[in-house]
């Protein structure tokens, strides 16, 4: 079966999912595979339970008419996302960077949101499975489509690209994430720059930070390219407080004067400013710009406010690196709070610099004063410091119970794999 005649089915039953206990009648499903799965197995129970199709690429002993054979499922998932991308002359907006992508991606959705009919990444689908499903959830009513992109390793956003098409893009930063699988700092950049180098080839329009050098650098000959930062750009803004949620004043670009967001930290400006950026290149209104961002709650561990009695709970524990890491610990220390504790997880992905990056994170906590500091697994076990050890964060939680603490903040951050919102949890 060609993309061609598969999309004619996807327009009878534009629905797609991958995974049997997500899915819904008249759904197609795509039967991938994995290192520890084979979702060929489960094509005939997708159907059973209401599938409108079932897109296999193993042979199944069953002659219903609804199996779809093809070469490999995964392709054809993506081959079909950029079919579907195809049909599209609205902008499709790229977002990707080591650190704030989600939270970017959050806001610039915000924004758009509140003037057009804006379609966008749904939790952390951004991978190679999750940016075509997001592509496939764009409906013909879309003015906008914001994809988020993860990766861990070159030519992976490269890969992205071939189907998404963008015809925008964001790197919010590159930073020290997934320095294993990218092979150093001079990797990250390599590999979140194959966004950047998809807009120059094909006259696309970059937003870019103008407080990072190797940002202009990376975005040099584009064809159209719209700043924001602290200084000499478009759009500029800088943090009037932070204790805790961030409120900035913008300075150039809109005339708004100051936003009290609900975010907590000021490593959020350039987020912020960045939504801003966007909203005010695609002419939404001064006033629903300022709106949507002092709206926006965050959710999903990020930047997350939790008041619980008398305690207040900075929950940052989707994801941790070195950069991110220094930056949160720094803006909690600056907090006007006189209890403050660390919960904090180890980091992952980082390769041979891992002890070294742990060991520089030991020392950037030893030059505050804290109440208590509480570290949890991975590297943290292979070096010397004085602070409670957990290995998980299940007897991290079972400690945290036993305090009863009050009048007290707490950070809580690490690696996704450390799952550290666990140790909060009722």
């Amino acid at each position: 079966m060609t993309i061609e005649q598969l999309y004619q089915i996807y327009k009878l039953h534009p629905s797609v999912q991958t995974d049997t206990r997500k899915l819904r009648k008249g759904d197609i499903f795509f039967a991938l595979k994995g290192p520890n799965f084979n979702a060929n197995d489960f094509a005939l129970q997708a159907l059973e339970q209401g599938a409108a199709y079932a897109v296999i690429d193993e042979m199944i002993d069953s002659t219903d008419e609804r199996l779809i054979k093809v070469g490999d499922a995964l392709d054809a998932l993506q081959q079909l996302a950029k079919y579907h991308r195809q049909q599209f002359m609205v902008p499709f907006i790229a977002i990707t960077g080591s650190n704030g992508k989600t939270t970017t991606k959050e806001l610039v959705h915000a924004v758009l949101s509140s003037q057009y009919k804006t379609y966008t990444t749904q939790g952390n689908l951004n991978n190679h499975i999750g940016v075509p499903l997001t592509i496939l959830s764009v409906q013909q009513d879309a003015d906008f489509a914001v994809i988020e992109m993860g990766a861990n390793h070159q030519k992976e956003i490269e890969s992205y690209c071939t189907y998404t098409l963008p015809s925008h893009g964001i790197i919010t930063n590159c930073g020290k994430a997934h320095l294993e699988g990218f092979g150093g700092m001079e990797g990250v950049r390599k590999g979140k720059g194959e966004l950047f180098d998809f807009l120059r080839a094909n006259k696309g329009v970059a937003f870019v930070d103008n407080d990072y050098d190797y940002l202009n650098s990376m975005s040099k000959d584009i064809h159209s390219i719209y700043t924001y930062g602290t200084t000499n750009a478009d759009i500029i803004g800088h943090v009037k407080k932070s204790d805790p949620f961030i409120e900035i004043f913008i300075s150039k670009g809109i005339n708004v004067g100051s936003v009290q967001t609900q975010l907590v930290g000021d490593y959020n400006l350039p987020n912020i400013l960045c939504a801003i950026a966007v909203g005010k290149y695609f002419n939404v209104p001064e006033e629903k710009i300022k709106a949507a961002i002092e709206n926006y709650i965050p959710s999903n561990s990020r930047s997350q406010m939790i008041d619980r009695g008398s305690n207040k709970i900075i929950l940052d524990a989707y994801n941790a690196n070195p950069s991110s890491m220094k930056l949160a610990i720094e803006n909690f220390a600056k907090l006007p709070a006189k209890n403050k504790i660390l919960l904090l997880g180890s980091m992952m992905e980082l390769g041979d610099e891992s002890i070294q990056e742990h060991e520089a994170l030991i020392e950037l906590i030893q030059q505050y004063k804290w109440e208590k500091v509480v570290l949890v697994g991975g590297d943290f076990k292979k070096i010397k410091h004085p602070f409670i050890y957990f290995d998980q964060s299940t007897q991290a939680k079972q400690w945290f119970l036993e305090q009863h603490f009050e009048n007290t903040y707490f950070l809580v951050k690490g690696s996704r794999s450390m799952q550290m919102e666990k140790v909060i949890e009722k």
